[in-house]
């Protein structure tokens, strides 16, 4: 593909297809440098969080270079949704993998030969077949893009061993850039990334992973989760996009029907369904905007919807890193969303026995007791869970960030040392064989049979804990296994056993604060809404979401494709009466603006409202009465010409002052108004615009319709 190079003076031919096909004015970031080095034939490591604009760093370069981008993804769906995306811009861009014909491969080869692609998606498990290699040493290559560049790690939570032969690329095309993206990396990571992909002269990039959009909520599920999910959705994301993580396939299927009993849509997707399910579902997902999909944990569902939500765990993640990919699929497109999770004692003990009875060798297995380990300190941390979060990717925060459940609602602590001290020795003069059920029934002094059986009822531990109840046990042993003064057995049975570190506090050496079992106060169920009021105009929100999702209909493509929530909500907020100051919002590029920019104006001006409260018709009439004209109206007050006509039109028709006063417009032009009004079958202005071709604003045209309806 030929490079673009037909930029407008000053402005260099990335920032030219940045503002003309993207429809964004200004690059954010670092994506202006990544996007230089690798034009100049340069390679680059990048790291930002989602949301970032990680995908503009190597499509920009592909578009402005000769040749055709190569993009090496591991997700089929992803690729899919990132092609689709891309062609609504205009921008010739295709993808190989499993789920085309025979004939649908070879046209796309076909393609490529004769330079008709800018950007080419593939699977890495076809990258590097006979087939494919010899095809890319015929053709122009721009560069080469891999994407979620973390899964080379044999370390990470996302490996996948065809990633470590990515280096080839390099060795087979030495003189072809190469961009390496992902947004979940600790230090570690990143050296395994360099080593393994032999970057080791690239430019590193790193945009840090705050995501500050995102507000971080985690509790302890006290047995009843799902009431507590069903809540935070009713009460805070009523009718929005949200993805469930649960831990087991069982789990994702009762989870999900009991969701769709409460009338909720909510949709299961794990790897045990069809391949036909699954798809259903995930297209639903992307198409509809009230859907809940459920989905394991472990099942990547390379998710690219900007709009969702809300991101809910109902079972602790096995890692910060899997915690954060799984939590940064929410508000993708920059607005405020939730990262909602309940876990409890169950979970800790289920993935540390899943850890234990793995095949891994014990390095991976010292390895994942780390990451398990950390993510538990995430859990119960009592200060901004934003900075530790950051901290663990090497990131800094100077202050707490106020937007997670810490910072909200500081959590109380409590001295625990005795309580600890009861629960340590219970498991110490039981024999360290029982698991946290029986413990608590000793500790409290149950008279079930077993506990007499073993003659547990004669210990110096029995009854000592009638203070606290079940529930409050529970999340001490949970806390204790958390701060590893307790192990699970590695049989499975669930026993837990005494460390090492445990011998303090039986000691009385050291004092054990923990958190209080917490409660969701009034300051932590406030909507996460202060950047992004989506309902300020609900009836124009409402409306144009149906015309967007009626030309997604149309076309066959997701919602989100023809326009991001973020847009919407800037044309409420800026409410454009022409073409031109539509083409003014970000993300409406050339193309768009070509394909659906008449049918969100009619939208627009159908709903056209008068200014805020503040700026009163009153204070637009009595300026007019001073011989102001509208234009100097709108000059003084700075409002919008627009607005002044809306302000005017209001009074007309509420009889304050007559057409006249408003506007100078002789007896023809009003009858040739009058004439196009009648013509308008369903009274829309856009057709009368057009009828008198431009010649009169829309708040000139609302004027003689609020006239005409005052005096037919």
């Amino acid at each position: 593909m030929a490079a673009m190079n037909s930029s407008p003076p000053n402005t260099s031919p990335a920032l030219h297809t940045l503002q003309s096909i993207f429809g964004y004015e200004q690059f954010r970031g670092d994506q202006a440098e990544i996007i230089d080095q690798l034009v100049n034939g340069g390679d680059a490591l990048v790291l930002m969080p989602t949301g970032g604009g990680k995908s503009l760093c190597y499509q920009i370069p592909a578009i402005v270079r000769d040749g055709v981008g190569i993009v090496v993804s591991p997700l089929i769906a992803l690729m899919q949704d990132q092609v689709m995306a891309l062609r609504q811009y205009g921008v010739k861009a295709a993808y190989l993998n499993s789920s085309l014909t025979g004939a649908e491969m070879n046209e796309i080869e076909n393609q490529l030969r004769n330079g008709e692609l800018d950007l080419l998606y593939i699977a890495p498990e076809r990258l590097f077949n006979g087939r494919t290699m010899d095809l890319f040493g015929q053709i122009k290559i721009a560069l080469f893009a891999i994407d979620e560049a973390h899964c080379v790690s044999q370390w990470g939570h996302d490996f996948r061993p065809e990633y470590i032969q990515l280096s080839a690329l390099h060795e087979r095309f030495p003189e072809i850039p190469r961009i390496a993206v992902t947004a979940t990396a600790d230090a570690p990571t990143r050296n395994e990334i360099i080593q393994r992909l032999a970057l080791q002269d690239a430019g590193l990039f790193n945009s840090g992973f705050d995501r500050p959009n995102i507000r971080y909520r985690i509790s302890e599920n006290s047995g009843n989760a799902r009431e507590l999910l069903l809540r935070f959705i009713r009460n805070e994301h009523e009718g929005d996009v949200g993805i469930v993580y649960c831990l087991s396939r069982k789990r994702v299927e009762d989870v999900a029907t009991w969701l769709s009993s409460k009338g909720l849509t909510a949709l299961p997707y794990h790897a045990g369904l069809s391949q036909k399910i699954r798809q259903t579902n995930q297209e639903r997902f992307l198409r509809e905007d009230n859907i809940i999909i459920v989905a394991t944990i472990a099942f990547g569902m390379g998710i690219d919807k900007p709009d969702v939500r809300f991101v809910a765990h109902l079972n602790l993640p096995k890692s910060i890193e899997a915690y954060y990919q799984e939590t940064g699929r929410a508000g993708r497109d920059g607005q405020p969303a939730n990262a909602w999770m309940a876990y409890g004692l169950q979970d800790v003990i289920t993935l540390k026995q899943m850890q234990e009875k793995s095949d891994a060798d014990e390095q991976h297995k010292r390895v994942e007791r780390h990451k398990l380990d950390s993510m538990l300190g995430l859990s119960e941390l009592t200060t901004c869970r934003r900075q530790a979060l950051l901290q663990y990717f090497g990131d800094t925060l100077d202050q707490p960030c106020g937007n997670c459940d810490n910072c909200l609602n500081p959590p109380e602590t409590w001295d625990a040392t005795v309580a600890a001290q009861k629960a340590l020795s219970c498991v110490h003069r039981t024999g360290q064989r029982f698991g946290v059920n029986y413990l608590i029934d000793v500790l409290r002094g149950s008279e079930q049979e077993r506990i007499k059986q073993f003659g547990h009822d004669q210990i110096s531990t029995y009854g000592i804990g009638k203070e606290h109840s079940t529930t409050e046990w529970r999340g001490l042993f949970r806390q204790l296994i958390s701060r590893s003064l307790l192990n699970v057995d590695i049989e499975g049975h669930g026993s837990l056993r005494l460390t090492e570190a445990a011998r303090p506090i039986l000691q009385g050496k050291e004092k054990l604060m923990l958190r209080k079992q917490s409660k969701a106060s009034k300051g932590d169920r406030k909507r996460n809404t202060t950047q992004f009021n989506k309902h300020a105009d609900t009836n124009l929100w409402n409306a144009l979401r149906d015309c967007r999702k009626k030309l997604a209909d149309e076309q066959g493509v997701p919602a989100y494709v023809v326009f991001h929530d973020a847009t919407l909500a800037d044309m409420v907020e800026r409410q454009p009466q022409t073409l031109e100051q539509l083409g003014r919002i970000s993300g409406i590029g050339v193309r768009k603006l070509e394909n659906y920019g008449e049918a969100f104006l009619d939208v627009l001006v159908e709903h056209s409202q008068p200014a805020p409260v503040s700026d009163t018709v009153d204070e637009t009439v009595q300026l007019l009465s001073q011989g102001m004209a509208p234009l100097a109206i709108a000059h003084q007050r700075d409002l919008t010409l627009t607005t002044v006509y809306n302000h005017l039109a209001k009074a007309i028709g509420q009889g304050e002052i007559e057409l006249d006063d408003a506007i100078e417009l002789d007896e023809k032009e009003i009858k040739a108004i009058h004439f196009a009004l009648e013509q308008s079958e369903d009274g829309k202005l856009k057709p009368v615009y057009d009828a008198l071709e431009g010649d009169y604003d829309y708040g000139v045209l609302q004027c003689v319709r609020a006239s005409l309806l005052q005096h037919p």
